[in-house]
């Protein structure tokens, strides 16, 4: 969290702001400003795991990259049983 804060001045929905104000009220968020901090924090966070995924789900269709993946899956496997036939041959 940056410990530098910048004023500004936002234009909020007459109900968000009531809705803001209860849940001040009722002890759910410390105040509006935190609310708010808290709520563009979860919002920006979910937008970048978006973007993530989306990155993610592209690789599906990118055959340089399954033949790639496969390859290296292959290794893993032939890897992993030559380990297990050392560690079988030093019990």
């Amino acid at each position: 969290m940056s410990a530098q804060s910048v004023r500004t001045t936002i234009t909020l929905p007459a109900d968000l702001v009531d809705a803001a104000d209860r849940a001040v009220r009722e002890g759910r968020a410390r105040s509006r400003n935190d609310l708010l901090v808290t709520a563009l924090r979860r919002e920006l966070a979910a937008q970048e795991r978006a973007e993530i995924d989306a990155a993610f789900a592209a690789l599906a269709n990118d055959h340089e990259f399954q033949q790639e993946s496969i390859a290296l899956a292959e290794e893993a496997v032939q890897s992993g049983w030559e380990a297990l036939q050392v560690a079988e041959a030093n019990e």
